[in-house]
C-alpha cells in the first residue's frame, strides 16, 4: 500500500533580481512563486536569487551560480528546480545538461496547476492549448528530460502523451483545439446576446488571485464554487443569479484570479473567458485588504482591465477580509469603494444595497404617451416584462405609461418616439 502513496515533490526556487526592476515587485514575484509551488503540492527546500543587470541569455543566471545551484540540488536531492521567469528553449536545453533533476519555469508550474484544476470542457481546452503552444518551440532537446521525468510537476498533460516528437501532429491538435474553443466562444456569445436582449443586468467579480471572490460569490448567491486558501482556486467562470433587496434579479459572474507575470500563452488562451468582463454592466473589483502588497495587486488588475478595454465600465472596489485588518489600516484612495468581510451578514447587506444603487442608476424613468390605436406598444412593454405604471388620458385617448428601462434595452428605441417629455428631461435617472 505504501507504494501507491503519492510522495511530495521537493524543489529549489531560483529567481533573478534585475537592477532596473522594482524591488518590491521582484520580491512579490518570488513570494508568489513559493505560493504557486505550495499550491502545486511542492515542498520548497531552498530559495536562491541573484542580482544582475540582465538575464543571461544562455543560463538565466551566471554560469558559476548555476553550477552552485546544481550542486545544492544534488546535496538536497530535490526533484525540481523551478525558475521564476519563462525560460527560452536554449536556456532549457543548457540547464538540462547541468541538472540531474527536472528543470521547469514559472509558466510550466502555472500550466500544471491549471491542468489539475480546470473542470469545464472550455477550461480544459484552454489549458491544453496553452500547454501545446508552450511545448511546440521547445521540442528540440526535450527527449533527455522527458525520458527521465516519469510524471510529476511540470509533466501533467500533453507531455505524457509523447506527442512532442511529432510537430505536425501537435500543430494539427492546436488547430483542432482552436476550432473547438471558437465554437464554445460563439455559443457563449449567443448566451450573452440573449441576456442583453432580456435586459439582464450583469456583474463581474474580478480581482487578484486569492482575494476572496469565490467566497463572496458563494455567500451572496448560495453557490457551491470551490474556495481554498490557494492560488487559482477558481479557473472556470461561474455565473449565478443574485437577488437584490428590492427583489430584482441580476447575474453575478466569478472569473479567474489575476497574477503578476501570467504566462502569455495563458493570457491568450483565457482571453475568451475574460472577455465576459467586457459585457458587464458593473465590475466588482475584490481586493484582499489584509495583504501587504494590495496596491500592487490592484495595479495588476487595473492593467489587465485596460488591456481588455473594460476600464470604462462602472467599478466598485470591494476591500474584502475586513475581519483580518487592524483599525486604521491604510487603504488606497479610490473613486468608489466599500470595506467588508464576506463572512459578515451585515457587510453583505451593505454591499447588496450599494450594488442596487448602481443598478437603479443605469435605468431611466420615462413617461410615454401612447395613442390608443398603438396598442402594439403597450403589448410590447408587457411582453418584455418592463416594470411600469399605467393610466388612461380620456381627453387625448392615449395611455400614459411610466416605465423604468435601461437605455441598452432593445425596445428603448421603439418607445422613444412616444416620450411625453423632452429627451433631456427623460434622461434623468431615478
Amino acid at each position: 500500500m505504501d507504494d501507491v502513496i503519492k510522495r511530495v515533490e521537493t524543489a529549489i526556487l531560483v529567481g533573478c533580481f534585475l537592477d532596473n526592476r522594482d524591488a518590491e515587485r521582484a520580491r512579490l514575484s518570488m513570494e508568489e512563486l513559493h505560493e504557486l509551488a505550495r499550491t502545486a503540492g511542492v515542498d520548497v527546500l531552498d530559495v536562491v536569487t541573484q542580482n544582475r543587470e540582465r538575464i543571461d541569455p544562455a543560463w538565466y543566471l551566471g554560469s558559476g551560480k548555476i553550477q552552485e545551484i546544481a550542486h545544492r540540488a544534488r546535496e538536497l536531492d530535490v526533484d525540481l528546480v523551478i525558475f521564476n521567469d519563462e525560460l527560452s528553449p536554449s536556456q532549457t536545453r543548457n540547464l538540462d545538461t547541468v541538472f540531474d533533476c527536472k528543470v521547469i519555469d514559472r509558466t510550466q508550474l502555472i500550466l500544471d496547476i491549471f491542468a489539475g484544476r480546470a473542470q469545464s470542457r472550455e477550461g480544459k481546452i484552454q489549458v491544453e492549448l496553452a500547454q501545446y503552444n508552450y511545448l511546440l518551440p521547445r521540442l528540440a532537446g526535450q527527449g533527455r528530460q522527458l525520458s527521465r521525468l516519469g510524471g510529476g510537476i511540470g509533466t501533467r498533460g500533453p507531455g505524457e502523451t509523447k506527442l512532442e516528437s511529432d510537430r505536425r501532429h501537435i500543430r494539427r491538435r492546436i488547430s483542432e483545439l482552436k476550432q473547438q474553443l471558437a465554437d464554445i466562444v460563439r455559443t457563449r456569445q449567443l448566451h450573452r446576446e440573449r441576456r442583453k436582449k432580456n435586459s439582464v443586468y450583469q456583474i463581474a467579480l474580478v480581482g487578484y488571485t486569492n482575494a476572496g471572490k469565490s467566497t463572496l460569490l458563494n455567500r451572496l448567491t448560495s453557490a457551491d464554487t470551490l474556495q481554498e486558501d490557494k492560488l487559482f482556486a477558481t479557473l472556470d467562470p461561474t455565473t449565478r443569479q443574485l437577488s437584490l433587496p428590492s427583489g430584482m434579479d441580476v447575474l453575478l459572474t466569478d472569473t479567474v484570479g489575476f497574477i503578476q507575470d501570467l504566462p502569455t500563452t495563458l493570457v491568450a488562451a483565457f482571453r475568451s473567458t475574460l472577455e465576459g468582463v467586457q459585457e458587464a454592466d458593473l465590475i466588482l473589483h475584490v481586493v484582499d485588504s489584509h495583504h501587504p502588497d494590495l496596491e500592487i495587486h490592484m495595479e495588476v488588475v487595473e492593467r489587465i482591465l485596460r488591456e481588455l478595454k473594460a476600464d470604462d465600465i462602472p467599478q466598485l472596489v470591494v476591500f474584502n477580509k475586513a475581519d483580518l485588518i487592524r483599525e486604521g489600516t491604510y487603504l488606497p484612495p479610490v473613486d468608489d469603494a466599500i470595506l467588508i468581510s464576506a463572512l459578515r451578514d451585515d457587510d453583505l447587506k451593505r454591499l447588496l444595497e450599494r450594488i442596487e444603487s448602481y443598478v437603479y442608476a443605469s435605468f431611466d424613468r420615462i413617461t410615454l404617451k401612447v395613442p390608443v390605436e398603438r396598442g402594439d406598444i403597450v403589448s410590447l412593454l408587457h411582453r418584455e416584462g418592463v416594470e411600469m405604471e399605467q393610466a388612461f388620458d380620456e381627453a387625448d385617448a392615449a395611455y400614459l405609461i411610466t416605465v423604468r428601462i435601461n437605455r441598452d434595452h432593445p425596445i428603448y428605441g421603439k418607445v422613444v418616439p412616444f416620450l411625453l417629455d423632452k429627451p433631456e428631461i427623460a434622461e434623468e435617472s431615478w
